[in-house]
């Protein structure tokens, strides 16, 4: 069983809750109070984005109710932004809960999808295409950020 002091211990290693503190850079396209969007920095495509609750939860399952209307709430917003901002087709919206969970901190995949992109072929999913360098990511997060914006208006929610 998991105790307080493990949960404490999680909370001071996680690379997720260090980008929320501000400790770590990131590239960082929304953030409100109880959640944050980043780029990922090893993306499927640019634009693939992670959406994740500030607070640390490992999993779905542990994540308290409260959390699951703001979190997908961003997702959704995210889902648009990625779409209209990368100029995509549609989106591909994934959680692991521990296996392939890289970081152990609940997170959302967004990643933006074109017809043939191949993000499935050959049966292997999750082939990273690393950007090229920090200034195709800033075009990428000032294209992300623009467009959560426009979303923000379109919805009303902001």
């Amino acid at each position: 069983m998991r105790t307080r002091e493990d949960t404490v211990a999680d909370r001071e290693e996680c690379v997720f809750c260090r980008i929320v503190r501000g400790e770590t850079p990131a590239h960082i396209v929304y953030e409100d109070e109880q959640t944050i969007a980043f780029l990922d920095h090893r993306p499927l495509f640019a634009g693939h984005v992670l959406v994740l609750p500030k607070a640390h939860h490992e999993t779905l399952a542990e994540l308290p109710p409260a959390l699951l209307e703001p979190l997908f709430a961003t997702a959704q917003l995210l889902a648009w932004a990625v779409e209209q901002g990368m100029q995509a087709e549609g989106t591909f919206v994934a959680i692991n809960n521990r296996v392939s969970q890289s970081v152990p901190h609940l997170h959302i995949h967004v990643v933006p999808r074109r017809q043939k992109d191949g993000l499935f072929a050959r049966g292997h999913l999750w082939k990273r295409q690393p950007y090229k360098d920090r200034a195709e990511m800033d075009q990428v997060q000032a294209a992300l950020t623009e467009a959560v914006t426009a979303a923000q208006q379109a919805t009303g929610s902001a």
